[in-house]
């Protein structure tokens, strides 16, 4: 395959190694600055160029896209996709986990288990967000942040609060987070590559420092990681849209929390500590799934008239609950079963033998108003746009007080 690796650092470890690891397999390998890099949309179809030129034919991308150039980077690996280019790490994901409360968020929809987070935006509401996460010592972290930078930990209220404050008067957005006090010092890094975890490493902090990250000073270990880490691992890596990424987790007393899913994982501290080939692991993964480019399938699917992706709910007293989805009248209604989603379960394209349950989550394709009227009424909208009332903007409503 002809494989184009997006980074600005080509002297960079990880860099190198993809590109040593893709040339030891006989593919032709091209590092492109992301920068470099301009978004063609005059023509008929979506195209790209490089250094002013038209960008030749790729049969896969693989991001490396730093913290400094998400938007435009992302706008690049958006216009690879478009391109239908394979790319093991969308545009999409990528967003998703640079930004730690979008990737708190949608880790919680599914389940994932996390230390205890709070976004705290205003002053009067930082006493309760420590009470919330398990009082003092909490973590702070900004929103954007990598390589332990903007982390920060916070031994007591007061000083909680102070550094929340300082923060806010410099525009910055805080998390916090409930400090898990059997893992200090250290944490598990699993690398993902498609459906499996390849590496796994345990990262210790040194001294008094909590930040277990190897750009902190930090000594790396190889650990055979527990197969509930590496379900966890790979689970959350698949729900933010990546297939290349390294997942942090805590070792709680409970088991795994997912701290954060980064899209572009280092290799050199988990190459060193485990002595494994990851680089040829990711390139093998690429070459494999070359010819499966990504595709939106939402937007895709909602381009016929009348038709279109929605989730129905299983719920008690339903009359889906004991049915088969052959039984369930869901094919005569014109509407598809993609997949069922039970508790943590995901099963593709089910078959018309399986059972539905109280809970079960149906993702679908079909007719709006055939799904329309599996949906509670609640979620139903109107159909035609109404009249401007004859007072359309009233006198302001105070603001009520807090708690109301």
């Amino acid at each position: 395959m002809k494989l184009a690796i997006l980074s600005r650092s080509l002297r960079a470890y990880s860099t190198q190694r993809l590109r040593t690891a893709g040339l030891d397999r006989g593919h032709q390998v091209k590092v492109l600055d992301t920068l470099r890099f301009g978004i063609d949309l005059s023509g008929l179809e979506p195209d790209l160029h490089f250094r002013g030129r038209p960008l030749s034919t790729y049969d896969a991308v693989l991001p490396r896209v730093g913290a400094s150039v998400t938007y435009f980077g992302t706008a690049v690996v958006r216009q690879f996709e478009q391109m239908d280019v394979y790319t093991p790490n969308t545009a999409n994901g990528i967003m998703n986990s640079r930004d730690k409360l979008r990737a708190s968020q949608i880790l919680s929809r599914h389940g994932i288990p996390m230390p205890a987070t709070v976004l705290v935006r205003n002053r009067s509401e930082i006493p309760h967000a420590i009470e919330m996460v398990g009082g003092a010592p909490v973590v702070l972290k900004l929103l954007e942040g990598t390589q332990g930078i903007g982390v920060i930990l916070a031994p007591e209220a007061k000083v909680a609060e102070a550094i929340v404050e300082t923060l806010h008067g410099t525009n910055h957005q805080v998390l916090m987070q409930r400090f898990v006090r059997e893992s200090k010092g250290t944490d598990v890094r699993a690398l993902v590559v498609g459906d499996r975890v390849v590496a796994a490493m345990r990262r210790r902090a040194t001294g008094e420092e909590f930040r277990s990250n190897v750009h902190r000073g930090g000594s790396v270990e190889a650990v055979d990681l527990d197969p509930a880490y590496a379900e966890i691992a790979v689970r959350s890596a698949h729900i933010m849209g990546l297939r290349v990424a390294g997942v942090d987790m805590l070792e709680g007393r409970d088991g795994p929390l997912v701290m954060e899913v980064n899209s572009s994982p280092g290799l050199q501290g988990i190459e060193t500590a485990t002595r494994l080939d990851v680089a040829g692991a990711v390139v093998d993964y690429i070459a494999d799934q070359a010819d499966f480019p990504d595709i939106d399938v939402r937007q895709r699917l909602a381009v016929s008239t009348g038709y279109g992706v929605a989730e129905i709910a299983v719920l008690a007293g339903s009359e889906l609950v004991g049915r088969t989805i052959g039984d369930s009248g869901l094919r005569e209604k014109d509407v598809q079963v993609l997949t069922l989603h039970r508790g943590t379960r995901v099963v593709p394209n089910p078959g018309a033998t399986k059972v539905l349950e109280d809970g079960d989550r149906l993702l679908c394709f079909g007719r709006h108003e055939s799904m329309r009227s599996l949906i509670p009424a609640r979620r139903r909208r109107p159909k035609r746009v109404r009249r401007l009332p004859k007072e359309p903007i009233h006198d302001v409503v105070p603001e009520l007080p807090a708690g109301g």
